[in-house]
């Protein structure tokens, strides 16, 4: 299978229970929620998304031919010490990521984590595994290690998901105009509710990737 990547670097991871910690990003091209194009935001399923994930013309992206190659490339940016740790994200990335990507990622140490949108089953052997739960999907992957929900969706209520066999949950506040208004709801709301906490993107925050 050859892989699309729109970008590969390595940066801080800047959201959620890993906020802080070295990191390879691996973005994968295309979404199955929206197109990327700007003239297509108003008809999308999520029409929020503040990435770019068209194409493959990113530091670092390209048509990767296999799996080995892709891992070795990624094992290439690393340049820390510890567990090496790679962020799977998108777009998609679950309409790309398989099995034979994870196990040559493993083998070359890394600790592979995914960000999905959770419209998708997660290939065996993800060892960390963020959903980020968009409105008007069918999202079949209701367990893993984070679930980070962008606040507020008119859609999507924190306590629709207070059920779901996920050891971390964070409320995110939607970038965008707005975003000074939503980080004071995200606020207010997880100081009510202690299940929830705030993942804030510090990357945005201190001018990083």
């Amino acid at each position: 299978m050859k892989y699309s990547i729109k970008e590969l670097y390595l940066t801080l991871q800047g959201e959620g229970f890993h906020s802080g910690r070295p990191a390879v990003f691996c973005r994968f091209s295309g979404c199955n929620l929206w197109s990327g194009r700007e003239n297509d935001r108003p008809t999308a399923i999520c029409r929020f998304c503040d990435t770019d994930f068209v194409g493959t013309d990113g530091d670092g992206g390209g048509q990767f031919e296999s799996p080995v190659d892709l891992a070795q490339t990624i094992a290439s940016l690393w340049d820390g010490d510890g567990v090496p740790f790679v962020v799977c994200t998108g777009g998609e990335p679950l309409l790309q990521l398989d099995s034979c990507l994870i196990e040559a990622l493993h083998a070359e140490s890394f600790e592979v984590a995914v960000e999905t949108n959770g419209t998708l089953p997660v290939p065996e052997g993800v060892d960390w595994i963020c959903v980020s739960p968009k409105a008007n999907t069918e999202i079949v992957v209701t367990k893993g290690h984070e679930l980070k929900l962008v606040y507020p969706q008119s859609q999507l209520l924190p306590g629709d998901f207070e059920g779901w066999d996920f050891e971390h949950f964070f409320l995110q506040p939607m970038d965008g105009p707005d975003v000074a208004h939503h980080q004071l709801e995200a606020v207010d709301y997880c100081i009510r509710h202690s299940k929830w906490k705030l993942s804030t993107q510090m990357h945005k925050l201190i001018g990083i990737r």
